[in-house]
């Protein structure tokens, strides 16, 4: 597997994302600037300069116009994906933790950390709109603990928005009147990301109780588990095999004494249906926190707390390989 090292960001790297034809690769980390790179070169293309604080998500327009941006310096910022000009800018009352284009990129939603008094919220902006035509506030619970969203998503046609926490629960919101239509528990523990497949009919949670999880969009139902040794910071579905990539590793605050080789800082594929490891790729110093796959299925990028993005181009080996079939009795 050849990779090919992307010397862009002088922080940890937090989300990296392919458009969805998959030509352009846009990363972000905690030293305020995204960047857009060609995914065929690793040619960086340009930078969004203008957030104050950790760019904690992204998302991308359908068509690669636009790129909207969600920072710990309290504000979600669209941008011109041709120019690098910041369109519109949207403050929030705590740090926005994520962002999500609607089907159809019409409007958008967003995560806010709560602040000082301010609980933690969700809105929902329509692109043309300064301010949120929906807000849903998140006040602490019974016990008084508050529970934080960790990501946010739009499902297919709009039907629902899907918000994960730091609790390990998973709700659906109607995203016109705010109610919430359903709640689950997914994992024991904090939620880190979501990632669906390319017609959203699938989608896999990452946590940090050391499992990822497959579902049904539909019926939300579980269907697979993916078990590992160190909390899962994020996870993919090959859209082209039937494979999941997994990364992690341990916390940040122990990797300066650790080794890379100790740290367990891989990327691990998984076989969807049998839940079993077959493959690790090495290469980073520190824990992964951001997966994502082409949608063609031919590359892969790593981001990490190292601050290096790895642009992995799969060897024909890979590509070529088949997944075992179970024999007939």
């Amino acid at each position: 597997m050849r990779p090919v090292l992307l010397k862009g960001h002088e922080r940890s790297i937090t989300v990296v994302k392919f458009n969805y034809d998959g030509d352009l690769l846009f990363t972000a980390s905690k030293d305020h600037i995204p960047s857009v790179w060609r995914t065929e070169t690793g040619e960086r293309l340009g930078t969004f300069h203008g957030h104050k604080g950790t760019i904690w998500d992204l998302d991308i327009h359908r068509f690669s116009t636009s790129l909207l941006t969600a920072s710990a310096d309290a504000t979600a910022r669209l941008w011109c994906c041709e120019t690098g000009e910041c369109l519109q800018s949207f403050p929030h009352r705590g740090p926005v933790r994520g962002v999500a284009f609607s089907d159809g990129c019409q409007s958008f939603a967003t995560i806010s950390d709560p602040f000082v008094d301010y609980n933690a919220l969700i809105s929902v902006y329509d692109i043309s709109e300064d301010t949120p035509r929906l807000e849903i506030d998140l006040p602490k619970n019974a016990d008084g603990k508050r529970v934080n969203p960790t990501s946010v998503h739009f499902l297919n046609s709009n039907e629902a928005l899907m918000v994960t926490f730091d609790n390990g629960c998973v709700r659906l919101y109607d995203p016109i009147t705010g109610d919430e239509l359903e709640e689950f528990f997914a994992h024991e523990k904090k939620i880190n990301n979501v990632q669906f497949n390319l017609n959203k009919s699938l989608f896999i949670t990452s946590s940090a109780d050391f499992t990822a999880k497959l579902f049904d969009v539909v019926k939300l139902e579980h269907l697979k588990t993916y078990k590992t040794d160190r909390p899962v910071n994020d996870a993919v579905i090959s859209e082209t095999k039937d494979h999941i990539l997994l990364g992690g590793g341990q916390e940040a605050m122990s990797v300066t004494t650790t080794s890379g080789r100790v740290g367990k800082f891989e990327t691990r594929f998984f076989e969807m249906v049998y839940e079993e490891e077959f493959a690790t790729v090495k290469g980073h110093f520190g824990p992964i926190n951001a997966l994502a796959i082409n949608p063609n299925g031919l590359t892969y990028a790593s981001g990490a707390e190292d601050g290096y993005v790895r642009l992995h181009y799969f060897d024909k080996s890979y590509l070529e390989m088949k997944d075992p079939v179970p024999e007939d009795d």
